[in-house]
């Protein structure tokens, strides 16, 4: 086997690796103040963000969830990679070279990790797709995109390929490359007759599509009929894989991720050439599902890339029929997952993104979208046009089935404005009879959510009977009164010295290192600070900064992130400095009281009779301590 990445090669990577470039390529950062950047996290649902970078020191942490780390870390949780793993595809992204401690160069191909090389499989094969979709065999696939209006740019653009009708013609591409069976097997693009021995290509005379992940790595392909032959459906997509999870994957997002984060729009689209007829039309905000509908999960993406703060709006595009007037609906109920307004954009006539740029070209694709309605309304439109409203009944029963709708709208004044509006649409005179209606929808609706949540916490303490609680691993490391003035003197001062070590002078250092903590999670940090030694002998704040991680226990290294990324309150470089200095002089003032008191009490409790001799010793200890502390604030 071959040796672990040699320690240099690691360190040299995190030097060499911008966090924040890497983290952008997952979430939206804003700027959080100097040096400091926050975002969405990634790793739970979160409405306001309290995910933090601070790039300097190469580390992040979210102050809602508790994770945190450096930038293999990062790689490591996001796209659930091994540690080596996620050092390798940091190393290949910038082009690193890294040395094993075998003497090699990189990991022999068995030993490489298997995300990565899955990942590689499906980067030749999307490379052999697209060469296919050039030779005379793949002329029905031209067709089919001339005919929609896509030439060769757009083809080239999103990375549209062919798959040849043979049965194995991609299986011995692959195979050619050095690819494993069992890689195969995993890579979702091979199927297997009854048997289960004999292995053929998934994908065979059809139009290919890759689909990506939000870095651009692509993860699986779509797939489009092109013959009569051809008794599989319409569209084939990679089925689950270790890399593609279709609950989770929004195809174009890897192209539209920089638009959406500064239009604050998104579009949801219904298929790949929606998706392509929208983006060479100006609308390059819109992404697609992939064979499933819009859910829980994409919501999550979606709102980490809007950095939803409720200034943003997402738009879902709909057939009119009646399945398109369903998937609506589905999006409706997800609403409340968002705070960015939801919009519905339907063509009248039906046609969805991709006919309507042939018929009336680019504009009439950005009217669409220009001219979408709010969700709600066109929720509420699709529940009335199921009753007869020319009748009292019809009315009545319009009215129950539109109330829960409204009910769920959050804001109070919308609320009222859709209960006035649906008054007049149902020709009830008096708005108030709608509101109350919606009112009632909204108790009932508590009343449930207050069952389903009793329900929820009785099953919980049932369970509680059979598990075992969680354990604190360190009692004597419990979280210190943030009320404790010490205690947050001691915090803020640790923030500053993992922050912004290179404020500190050599005396300042010194003054450091004899300080006695009295909260034992800041002792034991102090303690790791210390161990670490000088940062200037480091190289780098982010190597002297790793050096105090590995000195740290393990159960505060969550501190340790969340002291080094929390920004410091200042607003230019010189108000930075002005502050830290401020703060570590705050930390000194306070050693030197704690040591005038403990000698203090010593001398009140000691019969200068008896020892004359240290009775005034210590007087005169004291008087050096307090001169001591009269200078500091003179400084």
């Amino acid at each position: 086997m071959a040796g672990l990445i040699k320690r240099e090669d690691i360190e040299e990577l995190r030097t060499r690796t911008d966090i924040k470039e890497v983290v952008e390529g997952y979430v939206t950062l804003k700027s959080a103040g100097i040096g400091s950047w926050k975002g969405l996290c990634p790793f739970h649902d979160e409405r306001s963000p309290s995910f933090n970078v601070r790039p300097q020191m190469g580390q992040y942490h979210c102050f809602g969830c508790g994770e945190g780390g450096d930038v293999i870390s990062f790689i490591q949780k996001v796209d659930h990679l091994t540690f080596a793993e996620a050092v390798e595809k940091l190393a290949g992204r910038i082009g690193f070279e890294l040395h094993y401690e075998d003497g090699g160069t990189g990991p022999r191909r068995e030993e490489i990790g298997r995300r990565q090389r899955l990942l590689d499989a499906h980067k030749v094969a999307a490379e052999f797709f697209r060469e296919q979709l050039l030779t005379p065999a793949a002329a029905a696939g031209r067709q089919f995109l001339s005919g929609r209006g896509f030439d060769r740019a757009a083809a080239e653009h999103f990375g549209v390929g062919f798959a040849p009708q043979g049965w194995d013609s991609l299986l011995k591409h692959l195979r050619g490359r050095g690819f494993t069976e069992e890689e195969l097997r995993l890579t979702g693009m091979f199927s297997t007759g009854s048997s289960g021995n004999r292995m053929f290509d998934r994908f065979r005379g059809r139009l290919i599509w890759p689909i990506r992940d939000i870095a651009g790595e692509t993860i699986g392909f779509g797939a489009r009929k092109l013959f009569e032959e051809d008794q599989g459906p319409k569209y084939l997509n990679t089925p689950e894989t270790p890399l593609y999870k279709k609950s989770q994957v929004l195809y174009g997002i890897d192209l539209a991720k920089k638009a959406i984060a500064k239009e604050k729009q998104l579009v949801v689209v219904e298929g790949y050439t929606d998706v392509m007829a929208c983006h060479l039309s100006g609308v390059e905000t819109a992404v697609a599902t992939c064979g499933t509908a819009f859910g829980a999960d994409h919501v999550k993406v979606v709102r980490r890339l809007l950095s939803d703060d409720g200034s943003g709006s997402v738009i879902f595009t709909f057939d009119g029929d009646a399945a398109g007037q369903n998937a609506a609906r589905k999006a409706f109920d997800l609403d409340q997952r968002f705070l960015s307004q939801t919009y519905v954009a339907v063509e009248p006539n039906g046609m969805d993104p991709c006919d309507l740029r042939q018929s009336g070209g680019p504009e009439a694709v950005r009217n669409l979208i220009s001219l979408r309605k709010p969700l709600f309304e066109f929720a509420v439109r699709t529940e009335l046009d199921k009753f007869d409203l020319s009748s009292v009944e019809g009315r009545v029963r319009g009215l129950r089935s539109a109330a829960p709708i409204l009910a769920d709208i959050r804001d109070n004044s919308t609320k009222v404005g859709y209960s006035q509006l649906v008054a007049g649409w149902l020709g009830i005179a008096d708005p108030n009879e709608v509101l109350r209606a919606v009112n009632a929808a909204a108790k009932q609706h508590s009343r449930s959510g207050q069952a389903e949540h009793s329900a929820g916490k009785l099953e919980a303490s049932r369970g509680s009977q059979t598990e075992e609680a969680p354990s604190n691993p360190e009692p004597g490391f419990s979280r210190p009164d943030p009320r404790d003035p010490a205690a947050r003197i001691e915090r803020q001062a640790l923030e500053v010295v993992l922050q912004e070590p290179g404020v500190l002078s050599d005396a300042d250092w010194l003054h450091f290192g004899e300080v006695q903590f009295a909260v034992p999670a800041y002792r034991a940090v102090h303690d790791a600070v210390r161990a670490a030694g000088s940062p200037a002998a480091a190289g780098s704040a982010s190597l002297w900064l790793q050096k105090v991680t590995q000195e740290t226990p393990e159960p505060l290294l969550p501190l340790i992130s969340e002291l080094t990324v929390i920004a410091l309150p200042a607003t230019s470089a010189e108000s930075l400095k002005n502050y830290c200095v401020s703060m570590m002089r705050s930390l000194f003032e306070m050693q030197l009281t704690r040591q005038k008191a403990e000698k203090l009490g010593a001398l009140q409790r000691m019969d200068p009779v008896a020892d004359p001799e240290k009775y005034q010793l210590l007087q005169r200890e004291l008087m050096e301590l307090e001169v001591r502390r009269r200078v500091l604030r003179e400084e």
